[in-house]
């Protein structure tokens, strides 16, 4: 791929099945991705009535990589205006399913059929390059590599590889070598530029939650901090904050994971904290158990207050539209390091307690638990659950949307098929839909279960007629008849965003939780840059598109219509109010 490819491999119901962070982050710099999206393919052209060609080669997956091949060629020669061909994006992730299913030779493949079907992409020869590589032909990955960058000199990924492959000894800097590495000053504020430059020419709503001048402003603002003495740490947080204005979940620079990696522990803020209804709660004391109590509220840090201190973090955590949900809740995974950021590094974390008058000097952290996962929501380790609670009620949990017609869509619609049948067969009464820490996915798998839960047609996508989401789609056979709830979290984002504000519109059922991460808009794909001297690498929606719902607002996420939160003590004590409250709902 022209930049390195971010996948989340989850726990999966399935055997080696791996499944793709939400906004699916491929294909860069001149391609713009377009998987999340039923708009336009890749070269704008209108995709109405054709089917989709890698569904079809998916139909006949249990034929050779040859024959499927064969297919493809002799469908584009006999039904040339029956399937999508022009989209290149769609066959270049049915390959990289192969690639990533450790079958390279059907990788490479697909990658040569792309590659003649798409001689003037560099994206073609970045991914043949990588499959060339994946099965040890460093000569012939090389070469492809070589054509990538000759057609984008902007594929810093190609150039990275290039150099690996004709310097194989030379090390990798560590994480910790980053943290303190300086750039000179003209580096780090020409790579400000070229970041603002590429969010502005890619990101198709940059300015939807903001205006071009605040924009500017906080670019020119973060020039102005900018010395010779700068470390690659700092220049990451000014980058974040930039990121972060453009209030879109699906552009950053890989979700505090980077700046995670490169922190000592010694310069971590030295408590393990939450943050609830704005206060801040000590969870875990580490190594200042004799200094400080579990559940005790921190008031300020350093002399700075707690509200103060929260927002300018906010100002570097990227979310949709002016949703905070997904802000406090990524504070909360990432807090030790966050606080840290934020601070400059201190040598030393003074607190101040709530109720008690002296400050307290903390000692160094020794270790940290983030990023930090809220223990109440259990799931079974798998994406997708189904739990019958007593004779007339279910809970179906769904972690993920990540099901694409390219990789495992089937396996979806096998799991709501038969998931669907039970739940008839069991006469259930009341469904409890789980959508909390959902980071999105693909729009066919969100169409599908709308599909078993609602009892009249539906428009997903309105005035399209494509299998990607758009035309009427009709109730399921086994469409659920009883009574529903649904549970949501700021985690909600992109495809369940979609899917929720169809809940809404429809009035499937009662909404529990708080404000999801996302709504019926949502910014899709992601296109990966890297800065031409400090190499970070960012990503960028580089697409958008809505459901059918108008009567919601854009700015914030789908409501519930009964907000439940954790308190301190819940945390502590990993209680699960939002599902307790659903069954006491249900109850009465």
């Amino acid at each position: 791929m022209t930049s390195t490819t971010r996948i989340t491999i989850c726990l999966c119901l399935f055997s080696c099945t791996i499944f793709l962070s939400c906004g699916v982050r491929h294909k860069t710099n001149d391609a713009k991705t377009q998987i999340d999206s039923p708009d336009k393919t890749q070269s704008g052209k209108s995709n109405l009535k054709k089917q989709d060609i890698v569904a079809k080669l998916k139909e006949n997956g249990h034929l050779p990589i040859e024959k499927q091949i064969a297919l493809y060629k002799k469908l584009k020669e006999t039904n040339p205006n029956g399937y999508n061909f022009e989209n290149e994006d769609q066959l270049t992730m049915y390959g990289y399913g192969f690639l990533w299913n450790d079958q390279r030779s059907e990788a490479l493949q697909v990658f040569q059929l792309i590659a003649e079907q798409f001689p003037e992409s560099s994206n073609a020869y970045d991914s043949l390059g990588e499959a060339y590589l994946a099965l040890g032909k460093k000569e012939e990955s090389l070469r492809n590599y070589q054509k990538s960058l000759a057609m984008n000199p902007d594929n810093y990924n190609a150039e990275d590889f290039i150099e690996k492959i004709q310097y194989p000894d030379k090390k990798k800097e560590t994480p910790s070598e980053l943290f303190t590495k300086v750039y000179s000053a003209q580096s780090y504020k020409e790579d400000l530029d070229d970041l603002s430059r590429k969010l502005i020419k890619t990101h198709p709503g940059v300015f939807k939650f903001t205006s071009t001048k605040e924009f500017l402003k906080t670019v020119e603002e973060k020039k102005a901090l900018i010395t010779d003495q700068t470390t690659y740490a700092n220049f990451r947080w000014y980058c974040s904050e930039i990121i972060a204005n453009v209030n879109c979940s699906h552009t950053g620079m890989g979700n505090f994971n980077p700046e995670n990696a490169m922190l000592p522990a010694p310069l971590r803020f030295p408590l393990q904290t939450v943050l609830i209804d704005g206060l801040l709660y000590v969870t875990d004391p580490l190594s200042n158990k004799d200094l400080v109590a579990e559940k005790e509220e921190i008031i300020r840090i350093n002399g700075i207050p707690v509200e103060e201190l929260i927002n300018d973090i906010y100002k570097h955590i990227s979310s949709q539209g002016l949703i905070k949900t997904t802000k406090r809740l990524h504070f909360n995974k990432w807090s030790t390091g966050l606080i840290a950021y934020s601070l400059g590094f201190p040598e030393k974390y003074t607190i101040a307690i709530k109720g008690k008058k002296e400050p307290i000097t903390l000692l160094e952290a020794q270790s940290h638990n983030d990023p930090v996962k809220n223990s109440a929501i259990v799931g079974c380790g798998e994406p997708l659950c189904l739990e019958f609670i007593d004779k007339e009620t279910a809970v179906l949990s769904i972690y993920s949307f990540n099901f694409y017609r390219w990789n495992i869509y089937e396996k979806f619609v096998e799991f709501m098929d038969k998931s669907f049948l039970e739940i008839k067969e069991k006469q259930i009464k009341n469904l409890v839909i789980d959508v909390r820490e959902n980071g999105g996915g693909a729009p066919e798998a969100s169409i599908y279960l709308l599909q078993h839960l609602v009892n009249s047609p539906f428009t997903y996508f309105p005035n399209r007629e494509d299998i990607n989401g758009g035309g009427i789609r009709m109730p399921k056979d086994n469409a659920f008849k009883g009574s529903q709830y649904y549970l949501i979290d700021g985690h909600g984002n992109s495809t369940t965003g979609h899917f929720m504000a169809m809940v809404k519109d429809l009035k499937l059922g009662t909404i529990v939780g708080e404000e999801l991460g996302s709504n019926q808009f949502c910014t899709a794909g992601q296109t990966i840059f890297k800065l031409k001297n400090t190499r970070l690498e960012f990503y960028t929606a580089n697409n958008q598109n809505r459901v059918s719902v108008t009567s919601l607002p854009d700015e914030t996420g789908i409501l519930p219509d009964h907000e439940v939160k954790q308190s301190i003590d819940d945390y502590v004590n990993k209680k699960d109010v939002v599902k307790d409250y659903v069954i006491d709902l249900i109850g009465e």
